[in-house]
């Protein structure tokens, strides 16, 4: 393994260098304006893997963007790493809040400037070096090595699912390693072992067949943009629980042994209420802050439109209203089960004086893994020979679709290893990615390989 790490070390500039590269191609998957640019960088992904020696390399179709295939077969008795990381990137948007244009990399203070520089491209491209480093440090990996790299995380992973169901053979592994999450602080590294799910829908009320005249109109017509803020008030009670009926049925409660295990992690609350700019937060009563965004389900309006939103007044009264709802899941939550409850919830409370829409337009189940795989122990000792420390294991409040999806269709458990930090900005402008981070990743993802073949 020395080789390898002397190997990583050496072409340390080379490999940030490919990074910036990488990142200069916009691959917005969300915008079909960035169709050809998706593309450019599947092909710039499998080009390099060419380059660093991987065996077999291809570019898979799906129905929508491609998957990038790579495998290096050592031997078949070894054991097998499926390497999960994603190209596809968010919209920019807005780009006026951003210090440097999104896709020209800007390095200051140490620190990547570029969307996708954390979220995925950086991360991903951590194991791409390692199996570099392996490949030409010491001239052979320890272990079998697969890549699916894909051009969709970021609008939901659609046709995932179906490439998984349709290359199980050529997927075939003993345990998948996904870089697409965050270490609990800078200086404390960490393994994620829980990851929330999500159900997330689209409401519409209509009410008159057009916007009204308030002076003229209004106290004779109901307002969909005043019943659809009082239908969303009513989903939580004073307590900051969720009161939608059968919410909470399903949810697998906290033991005794993980709130004790979150009570002991160096969690900064002050300094996450200052990162954040408030002064208190809001919290389900009966669970700490670091609780609650991580293991407890969530309800939470993402967005809401009716009416005049221009500059200066307009007095009307909105023919329609929308929101969108998301909820955070935890273990045992069934994403479309929620879905429903939520349909039904609106379709029993929404009043006769207007028509209702209702979308369930995407979710994900929550995943969770036992600390005591011997992939997770080999995780914890190459990130003890990173930092000099084991690392925390945590759970995180966000979500990754495809790790359930790994576990229900190639029976594959995940190995949560990221690098990014909360503080990264992901999916807002100025996204960034520590290089010494990006470093720090290449070296675990060396160390997990030699761990994991030696467990």
């Amino acid at each position: 393994m020395q080789k390898a790490l002397t190997y990583a070390a050496d072409h340390a500039d080379q490999q940030v260098s490919e990074l910036l590269e990488w990142l200069r191609i916009p691959s917005v998957s969300a915008d079909s304006n960035h169709a050809g640019d998706v593309k450019k960088a599947a092909e710039w992904l499998a080009k390099n893997l060419r380059d660093i020696g991987m065996a077999h390399v291809e570019i898979m179709p799906t129905p929508g963007h491609p998957v990038v295939y790579a495998e290096h077969i050592r031997d078949a008795q070894l054991p097998t790493v499926l390497v999960y990381g994603h190209y596809d990137v968010q919209p920019p948007d807005p780009l006026e809040l951003w210090d440097s244009p999104p896709f020209e990399p800007v390095i200051k203070d140490g620190l990547i400037y570029a969307r996708g520089s954390c979220d995925d491209k950086g991360q991903a491209f951590m194991h791409v070096k390692a199996a570099e480093a392996w490949i030409k440090g010491e001239g052979q990996l320890p272990l079998n090595l697969k890549f699916i790299i894909e051009g969709e995380e970021e609008v939901g992973s659609v046709h995932l699912s179906q490439f998984l169901e349709a290359n199980k053979q050529k997927l075939a592994a003993d345990i998948v390693v996904i870089s697409d999450t965050s270490l609990f602080a800078e200086d404390v590294p960490s393994i994620t072992y829980g990851l929330r799910g999500l159900a997330y829908v689209e409401v519409e009320l209509t009410g008159p067949n057009r916007d009204l005249h308030s002076g003229v109109y209004g106290g004779g017509v109901h307002n969909p943009l005043n019943e659809l803020c009082r239908l969303i008030t009513n989903l939580h009670d004073a307590d900051h629980r969720v009161t939608l009926p059968g919410f909470y049925d399903a949810v697998r409660h906290l033991s005794d042994e993980e709130r004790a295990g979150f009570a002991s992690l160096p969690f900064d609350e002050a300094g996450w209420k200052a990162e954040v700019d408030v002064a208190e937060t809001r919290t389900e009563a009966g669970y700490t802050l670091l609780e609650g965004i991580t293991a407890r389900p969530t309800l939470d309006l993402n967005g809401i439109w009716g009416g005049y939103q221009g500059e200066g007044a307009k007095t009307v009264l909105p023919a329609k209203a929308g929101a969108k709802i998301s909820c955070r899941l935890v273990p045992d939550q069934q994403p479309d089960d929620v879905a429903e409850m939520l349909r039904k919830y609106f379709e029993e409370n929404t009043p006769s004086t207007m028509k209702l829409r209702f979308t369930a337009l995407h979710g994900g189940h929550a995943a969770m893994v036992d600390i005591h795989h011997p992939a997770m122990q080999a995780a914890s000792k190459a990130m003890e020979g990173v930092y000099g420390r084991k690392p925390v294991f945590t759970r995180e409040g966000g979500s990754i679709p495809i790790v359930a999806d790994f576990k229900n269709i190639l029976g594959l458990n995940t190995v949560l290893m990221g690098f990014g930090l909360d503080s990264d900005a992901i999916h807002s402008p100025n996204e960034k990615y520590g290089i010494d981070r990006f470093h720090k990743g290449i070296e675990a993802s060396v160390r997990f390989m030699e761990a994991f073949a030696n467990r």
